[in-house]
């Protein structure tokens, strides 16, 4: 039995209570059953484990059951068995992001941006450039999102340029 997730075939889904190690290189999820259908509430990966209580130990295995009885917890697998850890991160961040599974959302930790907002009168200081058509300062005329516009004084060309 299998089931598609995203573009992903997951093995399973099997009650999470027939599971048994080992699991070796895959990224998995832990799924409430409702009659006819399986919601996600926890995805996950591993590198490697042979203990039997793996799931049962998790640290999410209270948010889990928080709603559900044991009974109506389920496991679907993903292999992939030449994988390395960012692989696999990010087909576990492309099903978090999709799905929302409510468990992996209590744990997430507040993401900080990897980029630094300057504020405008930086830019304004760092953006004197020449003008390529009369040699005269260009300035800063808008600031968006990605790109800065700025325009020669003299001759009033404009140009283009990437906030880095």
């Amino acid at each position: 039995m299998s089931i598609q997730i995203l573009q992903y075939e997951f093995l399973g889904p099997i009650k999470l209570q027939e599971w048994g190690p080992p699991m070796e290189k895959v990224v998995y999820l832990i799924m409430s059953r409702q009659k006819d259908s399986f919601n996600i509430i926890y995805a996950g990966d591993c590198e490697q484990t042979f203990e039997g209580d793996f799931f049962t130990g998790h640290s999410s295995f209270k948010c889990w059951t928080a709603s559900n009885s044991e009974d109506s917890l389920y496991l679907a697998i993903f292999p992939m068995f030449e994988s390395g850890n960012d692989e696999r991160k990010k087909v576990l961040d492309k099903i978090i992001e999709r799905y929302r599974p409510v468990c992996n959302l209590e744990i997430k930790p507040e993401s900080k941006p990897d980029y630094k907002i300057r504020p405008k009168q930086d830019l304004k200081k760092t953006s004197i450039v020449s003008c390529p058509c009369c040699g005269s300062n260009m300035e800063v005329e808008k600031i968006l999102e990605n790109t800065t516009v700025i325009r020669c004084i003299q001759c009033g060309m404009s140009d283009t340029r990437l906030n880095s």
